[in-house]
């Protein structure tokens, strides 16, 4: 009973006195020395090979860890170059259209200039001067019409390569919507007139004056181009508190429903516009020039019944 305790203690060996002898006993005590280096080898080599596990994991943690970041760039890689393929691949299509819509944008002017100058050419007389005066107006018109076009790819270009910035400056801006509107007029058709009001008791702002103009003429251009004959453009410009508005309504065909989402797409026509002049690229100018100057465009329109346009834009100084 005594020796299966001691063994269940730890005891590794045991002598049961009165029946030893001295070879017995240096046999036990070498037993013992040789088990408890054993056992402290065996320890020594369990410690180590823990250390080893340990290692291991950790240098296994960090390769998965790497491949993890290896696959995270790689997929990243992709994406970007996924981009740069679709963005390719948009910069062709537009260059597409741009070459399409340009040569038959180019064309009808063109030809009106030429015509106009031909026929001028046999009106010698002063009774012809009702005429000549007539074809002059054409190839004004047309010239206009050929600066808009070019101005509008201009805007497109200078903005794809981000050479545009809102540089604003403090200018009434009362008197500069009225100047843009007289020198609109004189584009309008016949018996079309812009109708300008400004509201609010602030009339001075600090805003880009350039972009501005720009925004201006488009909107009113686009207003007079899908309106008939002898119709009215509604132009108001209200300063409410720290906003400054600007809204353009007319009274033209408006825009279909199924083409709405695709209004501010570069070179985007409407259906019902084909048999229109224009490029398509007008209310994406409009849309970003109004972004870049920190504001908001948005629009409503009824087939038929016209089109609003109203851009919200910061009143960022009163001097």
């Amino acid at each position: 009973e005594t020796d299966e305790k001691a063994m269940r203690a730890g005891a590794q060996d045991y002598l049961v006195k009165g029946t030893f002898n001295p070879y017995d006993l240096e046999r036990s005590i070498r037993y013992s020395i040789e088990h408890a280096k054993s056992l402290a080898e065996i320890q020594k080599l369990n410690t180590e090979l823990e250390q080893r596990v340990e290692e291991r994991t950790q240098e296994l943690a960090m390769a998965i860890h790497n491949l993890e970041k290896a696959n995270r760039t790689l997929k990243k890689a992709q994406t970007e170059i996924y981009k740069a393929l679709q963005k390719e691949k948009e910069l062709h299509e537009l260059k597409s259209r741009f070459v399409t819509i340009a040569s038959h944008e180019f064309r009808t002017p063109l030809s009106t200039v030429l015509s106009s100058a031909s026929l001028i050419t046999k009106y010698k007389s002063a009774e012809d001067d009702e005429k000549r005066l007539k074809h002059v107006g054409r190839i004004k018109s047309a010239v206009h019409n050929l600066t808009n076009i070019l101005n509008d790819f201009l805007s497109i270009s200078r903005m794809e390569e981000g050479k545009i910035h809102n540089v604003p400056s403090t200018f009434d801006l009362q008197s500069f919507s009225s100047e843009v509107v007289d020198e609109m007029q004189g584009f309008m058709k016949e018996g079309q007139r812009i109708h300008y009001q400004h509201e609010g008791d602030q009339q001075t702002v600090y805003l880009d004056k350039q972009l501005m103009r720009n925004v201006m003429i488009n909107l009113l251009s686009n207003g007079g181009k899908y309106s008939g004959e002898a119709s009215t453009i509604w132009f108001t410009t209200p300063i409410i508190g720290d906003i400054v508005k600007l809204e353009v309504r007319d009274e033209g065909i408006g825009i279909p429903d199924e083409d709405k989402s695709h209004l501010f797409t570069p070179f985007f026509r409407a259906q019902n516009v084909t048999n229109i002049q224009g490029t398509g690229l007008g209310l994406n100018i409009v849309k970003k020039y109004v972004e870049i100057m920190g504001g908001e465009l948005r629009y409503e329109s009824q087939l038929d019944h016209g089109t609003t346009f109203t851009i919200t834009l910061p009143y960022t100084a009163q001097i």
